[in-house]
């Protein structure tokens, strides 16, 4: 799997994980939600990634968007 496929992945489970909690512990967590959203839209700008730099060290092949 490629790097690009994985960080979506995270994004999306993340996301979904945060709706989740939001609804049956705390709407506190709907910031989380916002922060990966954040995140993923500075990616789309700058390509800078933490969690894709993480997953290069760890030797995931890269894929066209953050190679």
């Amino acid at each position: 799997m490629c790097l690009d496929r994985l960080v979506m992945r995270f994004a999306g489970v993340f996301v979904l994980l945060s709706l989740v909690l939001a609804h049956y512990v705390s709407t506190h967590w709907l910031w989380f939600t916002a922060f990966v959203g954040a995140n993923l839209l500075q990616a789309s700008f700058t390509g800078f990634c933490p969690l894709a730099i993480m997953l290069k060290k760890l030797g995931v092949r890269p894929g066209n968007a953050f190679s």
